[in-house]
């Protein structure tokens, strides 16, 4: 299995030269399995630039077959999707999955909203490809016969998985937009309204919750993982907004025995000056755990790792 990075930014694509080298990119992946086979992690801004691999490269062996895993629908997770080239190209087969936020509306109808021609001069029932839609929760599937997915519901403002892929006797796992699990309930005693057993209740579930993700992530090859802020500017003013502090990411899959960690979805503030100031402190950080066996660096647009 190989897995190489074409977006890795948060929130909005930032093209520029204080960009450059990390990428300003949203989020997409590519999972090419050691027989060909092709996952698609993500549909972000990153999608445009691998559709036009695939385009240039893979069909000249023959119509696509894809399968096209999304997070959740926030917009820096499906911008790219109406300028993904194979969907316009008759014989392509893609299949897309990943869950929505309201129990009636569909996958399908998410994505065309913004093929719709109040953004879009083509719409989403005039494309050229076989294009299925399928609604993914919680839990486990085999997409092929030597392919199982586990899903897992993470702490964001929408309903939004993370997946583990086991595949070719590797195992590789996502885990963005997160934040993790806080006890909504930790109020101040003194206020009239404060309920203890709320507080004890809330404390548990938020325990079991960072635990289950902690589980999800366990032994995997390559974690790629939320990790837009850093401690500091998460307690300041970011708690709540759905991105985890990365000395919180590293802890955990320390923890977890993860073998390679990319620290992902940078916050689109973020220079690469200041992203090589942070990789090496992490990096330090991980090195005076004597115990860690853990190779951490940031995700960067084009780099590819072996599993």
């Amino acid at each position: 299995m190989k897995v190489i990075f074409w977006g890795v930014r948060g929130s909005i694509p930032t093209p520029g030269l204080q960009t450059a080298k990390y990428g300003g990119n949203t989020t997409c992946f590519e999972v090419r399995l050691d027989d060909g086979r092709i996952i698609v992690i993500g549909a972000g801004s990153g999608i445009r630039a691998l559709g036009n691999k695939l385009m240039t490269e893979d069909m000249k062996k023959g119509p696509l077959n894809l399968n096209l895993f999304v997070s959740h629908t926030h917009w820096d997770h499906i911008m790219g999707f109406p300028f993904f080239t194979p969907i316009y190209i008759p014989g392509n087969r893609i299949r897309v999955h990943g869950p929505v936020n309201i129990g009636d509306e569909s996958l399908e109808s998410v994505f065309a909203i913004q093929m719709s021609y109040n953004y879009f001069p083509m719409r989403a029932d005039e494309l050229s490809a076989d294009i299925t839609y399928e609604i993914l929760k919680e839990g486990t599937f085999n997409l092929y016969d030597d392919v199982k997915i586990t899903t897992k519901i993470l702490n964001h403002p929408v309903i939004d998985l993370g997946y583990r892929i086991e595949a070719d006797g590797c195992v590789f796992v996502t885990v963005y937009d997160h934040e993790p699990f806080r006890n909504l309930f930790d109020g101040n005693p003194e206020d009239e309204d404060y309920d203890e057993v709320a507080k004890i209740e809330g404390e548990k579930a938020a325990k079991i919750n960072n635990s289950k993700v902690q589980h999800f992530i366990r032994g995997a090859d390559l974690l790629i993982h939320d990790a837009q802020y850093t401690r500091k500017e998460y307690l300041a003013s970011k708690i709540g907004w759905g991105h985890s502090p990365m000395e919180h990411v590293l802890l955990s899959s320390i923890k977890a025995g993860v073998k390679r960690l990319a620290l992902h979805h940078h916050d689109p503030t973020r220079t690469d000056a200041e992203l090589d100031v942070i990789e090496r402190v992490v990096k330090r950080r991980a090195d005076r755990v004597t115990s860690a066996r853990i190779e951490v660096f940031m995700a960067r647009e084009g780099l590819e790792v072996q599993l």
